[in-house]
């Protein structure tokens, strides 16, 4: 199952995603987290003393291993970001994507993948989006089931809609802080998300007591899941210090237990998954990459591929 993680800046997103994480490998789930925040700090927060090798450098090489003998692909170059899968792609289980070279093992046993920051020879010139371009042709080719987990921290605010990754999903975490920054965020997200059956639930997060509850109540009403209490353990592992997940409180040991007992009972629709796939890259490749490539990218559609196992 994928399980994004998305929100305001500074809201916490990060921080759930390796809580989540951590508490889904903690009891025995396979686990793969992905980086595709443009602010790559996953891997401290996961207790790593470095990044994974960059999905975005190694760009082609993914294209290259994803098109296979797929005849609507005749080279790497040819594939754009939103590329859907057909008949003669390689498809990626869960296992291939635990076992990708490129990521790295933390101490808790999970394995994580990160789209890269920006080179030097980016700034300036190039769009976060082309590093999660990555991210998203690996999904569109990942056919997963339940019982396995891959869990994204998403860029930063109403910015994850700049891609069609947002609907890679099955269930979406917005995180949201008790204020009025914090829930208009998740009315911008609600309503672009709403066009698009994207399932979302909010996880309130730096919550100090029941008003902070009521508030959040108040503005998100029934889309309100469950909140993360203010945590010292979590500010002790958010500054370095020694942390397991002994150590929560257990309002909020409950909380993480809540969020991997939703994403199990979320139905996987790949339907869906299939639909928007082809839609979003029709909207591409008339959008830019149709000019880009000098081809109609339209035929890399496989209206004879079928989504899912």
């Amino acid at each position: 199952m994928r399980v994004a993680f998305v929100g305001k800046g500074g809201s916490g997103k990060t921080t759930m995603s390796a809580l989540f994480a951590r508490h889904v490998a903690s009891q025995g789930g396979p686990v793969v987290a992905i980086d595709a925040d443009i602010n790559q700090h996953l891997a401290l927060v996961l207790g790593l003393d470095r990044q994974p090798e960059p999905l975005g450098a190694h760009l082609t090489e993914i294209k290259e291993r994803l098109r296979g003998s797929n005849p609507r692909i005749p080279s790497a170059e040819a594939m754009v970001k939103t590329t859907p899968p057909g008949r003669g792609s390689t498809l990626l289980s869960f296992d291939d994507l635990a076992a990708d070279p490129l990521g790295l093992s933390t101490p808790d046993g999970l394995r994580l993948l990160a789209t890269g920051p920006f080179s030097e020879d980016d700034l300036g010139v190039a769009c976060y989006h082309s590093k999660v371009g990555a991210v998203e042709l690996l999904l569109n080719h990942l056919v997963d089931g339940a019982g396995s987990y891959v869990v994204v921290d998403m860029t930063a605010g109403a910015d994850s809609f700049a891609s069609g990754l947002f609907t890679r999903f099955d269930l979406t975490f917005l995180v949201a802080e008790p204020t009025r920054q914090g829930v208009s965020v998740y009315r911008q997200y609600r309503d672009y998300a709403a066009h698009y059956d994207v399932a979302l639930a909010v996880v309130g997060n730096k919550v100090h007591g029941e008003s902070d509850v009521d508030f959040l109540r108040e503005h998100v009403g029934d889309d309100l899941l469950t909140w993360m209490e203010h945590s010292a353990a979590v500010r002790a592992m958010e500054q370095g210090r020694h942390f397991t997940l002994d150590d929560l409180e257990p309002a909020n040991a409950d909380a993480l237990a809540l969020l991997r007992k939703t994403v199990d009972e979320q139905e996987k629709d790949w339907e869906r998954f299939g639909r928007q796939t082809v839609e979003f890259h029709l909207r591409n490749a008339r959008a830019w990459g149709n000019e880009r490539a000098g081809t109609d990218l339209a035929e890399q559609v496989d209206p004879g591929f079928v989504y899912g196992p």
